[in-house]
């Protein structure tokens, strides 16, 4: 006996057939004897089920067979719009779990009673809510906000954030860094994942998105490789090289060249003592100015980060040795000999 049916969706007949077995519905996916069974019409295996919401059955287009009956919701049960002011929400699931918060992020909400039975004897409301956020929790709460809002006004990605927020965690759970604020605490977390992601940010950076000074961050920034035992990779000239020809809007040859430049510059020893962002910048500006794409000083400073002074001091020390520094393959629009002598 075939029950035949209309969904009132899709208006196509469906026809359930009582005596036949559920697993013949389902086919084992090919390759892997471990795999979740398909499912499939018996008649059909190719057709794409239509699936009625409302009803809760998977059908099948081309013959109405109710493949499968009782369809799981897995989508909102309500619909809330922004524009909407209601006064109660219809959502009873919450927020999603932060693992990072000790608590799990639970709390319970308690209706506004309408009953006698809610009121004492002075009109006072018996059950209150109760946010069970304890201190820390709100206290890493507000740090993770910090953190977001700093990496996204430098453009930091999603791992960069989440590897920050690991770091914040294990040093306010160890409470090795206690009278420093959490947002100086924030920002050197901030400066040592961006590190351990290979996207040096410098102390400038960080500093112009935050509210901390340079040295209390240099200080926290050493106190956390300390209390977590933990070491991040020395920076490098290439690391800043390309971002910093980008945002001055040089040419690929430029940067290459600079780039070569910077890395010729430390293996003959020509720049000790020098920083690798003074030392890139220096290679900066000695690439642009022999090539039709020339940048000044304060240009390449403002920049990178770093003053006049600094560039001209680490352009000195590699001046000398310019003709063993450029590419072989570097097209000159200015010769080595008429490179400026600072």
């Amino acid at each position: 006996m075939v029950i035949s049916t209309v969904t009132p969706n899709s208006g196509v007949r469906a026809s359930r057939s009582p005596s036949a077995d559920l697993w013949d519905f389902f086919s084992p996916c090919s390759g892997d004897v471990l795999a979740l069974p398909k499912v499939q019409c018996p008649n059909h295996p190719d057709a794409m089920l239509v699936e009625d919401y409302r009803a809760g059955d998977m059908i099948c287009p081309e013959c109405g067979l109710v493949v499968g009956d009782r369809v799981i919701d897995v989508g909102s049960e309500w619909r809330t719009f922004t524009n909407e002011k209601a006064t109660q929400d219809p959502s009873r699931v919450g927020d999603a779990q932060n693992p990072l918060l000790n608590g799990g992020d639970l709390s319970t909400m308690i209706s506004k009673g309408t009953g006698a039975a809610s009121f004492d004897e002075f009109g006072n409301s018996k059950y209150q809510n109760r946010r069970t956020m304890s201190s820390s929790d709100r206290a890493m709460l507000n740090a993770f906000k910090e953190i977001t809002t700093m990496a996204d006004r430098i453009n930091l990605p999603r791992n960069i954030i989440d590897r920050t927020n690991n770091l914040f965690k294990q040093v306010y759970e160890q409470k090795s860094l206690k009278g420093r604020a959490n947002d100086a605490i924030a920002s050197a977390c901030l400066y040592i994942a961006c590190r351990q992601e290979g996207v040096p940010r410098t102390f400038k950076e960080i500093c112009a998105v935050s509210r901390i000074s340079k040295k209390e961050i240099g200080r926290c920034f050493k106190l956390i490789l300390k209390a977590l035992e933990t070491s991040v990779d020395l920076i490098t000239t290439g690391d800043f090289m390309s971002r910093f020809c980008s945002n001055l809007g040089l040419p690929k040859q430029v940067q290459m060249a600079a780039t070569y430049i910077a890395r010729k510059a430390v293996e003959l020893d020509l720049v000790p003592g020098r920083s690798p962002i003074s030392v890139a910048a220096a290679a900066i500006y000695m690439a642009s100015q022999a090539s039709a794409e020339k940048k000044t000083q304060k240009e390449i400073g403002d920049i990178a980060g770093v003053a006049d002074v600094t560039i001209r001091q680490s352009y000195r020390l590699i001046y000398p040795r310019a003709a063993d520094l450029f590419p072989p393959d570097f097209k000159f629009d200015t010769p080595v000999d008429k490179l400026p002598q600072l």
